[in-house]
């Protein structure tokens, strides 16, 4: 029976080179989407799947997401005294949340690539133990989390597991593509292996792999294993994916095509639709957008 997930990972040590300048002084995690950054978005996923242990896995210039997400009673307290009852708890939340993930900060030590804060993270899991990693930089909108889709499907094969979504081929340079050995039913596909941003004419599947997995102790081996080929030749960079695929030669991997919608937020023309959708959403926001967009005067 497969071990119950508890414990994540949020890799948060990247520059947001792809946001620049905006990024230069601000984390591009704590970019906001509607009211709250998007850090946040992935935090209350994880809460809300039954994670009760959270590492940020940070690097320096990241302090304001520990202030966001750090208790502020001062500023509760002037709040209340301002009469201000919804903002104060609107921070309140905020801390309670932190709590309910128990959330914990790493500082990234290793080489280059989004393979090194997982393992810096992975210390001290069990031998048997799995541990889920969602990038910062995704919101997903589904009616059951994207976490807790994962968890499910990582309860019913016991296997690493990545989350795909339905993929244009047209799009496949800009993804992992899934080599599918085999269809399962309900979106769970047995797969063998990743290819990095394939041109559409080799792309080995219609899904593409968007940044959600289920981590296991087999995983975090190969992730030993390429660090200590990196601490070697010292060049290149160490990969989740290229861990996932050297796993997948000799054991089972599986993929979770994900029920909802996703917003990638890690550059300019996605980061501007995932705010546009969160605001369409919105009762209070979405009458103005379509009146803007309609080329009314919203505040007519």
């Amino acid at each position: 029976m497969a071990v119950t997930i508890r414990r994540a990972v949020i890799p948060a040590a990247g520059i947001g080179s792809r946001m620049l300048p905006l990024t230069k002084a601000i984390p591009k995690e704590m970019l906001p989407v509607g009211d709250r950054p998007v850090i946040e978005h992935t935090v209350r996923e994880l809460v809300a799947s039954g994670i009760t242990d959270i590492t940020i896995v940070v690097s320096g210039g990241k302090s304001l997401i520990q202030d966001h997400f750090r208790p502020n009673p001062a500023l509760v307290e002037q709040l209340q005294a301002a009469g201000k009852d919804a903002y104060a708890q609107a921070v309140e939340d905020v801390a309670e949340l932190a709590r309910a993930g128990h959330i914990t900060y790493q500082d990234q030590h290793g080489p280059y690539g989004n393979g090194t804060p997982v393992l810096n993270a992975a210390r001290g899991l069990g031998d048997d133990e799995p541990m889920l990693v969602l990038w910062p930089d995704d919101v997903f909108v589904a009616e059951v989390p994207r976490a807790q889709q994962l968890i499910a499907a990582y309860e019913a094969t016991g296997c690493p597991m990545l989350a795909l979504m339905p993929m244009d081929r047209s799009q496949s340079e800009r993804y992992g593509v899934p080599i599918v050995h085999e269809d399962l039913g309900n979106g769970l596909l047995r797969i063998s292996g990743l290819l990095e941003k394939p041109k559409p004419a080799d792309a080995p599947s219609d899904f593409a792999a968007i940044g959600g997995y289920v981590v296991t102790p087999g995983i975090v081996e190969e992730l030993y294993e390429a660090t200590a080929q990196w601490e070697k030749r010292r060049t290149g960079e160490v990969y989740l994916t290229d861990a996932i695929n050297a796993y997948a030669a000799t054991r089972a991997v599986y993929g979770q095509v994900i029920a909802g919608r996703w917003y990638d937020t890690g550059n300019p023309a996605d980061y501007l639709v995932a705010q546009f959708a969160h605001a369409l959403a919105d009762p209070k926001y979405g009458p103005i957008l379509r009146s803007l967009a309609a080329g009314e005067d919203p505040s007519a």
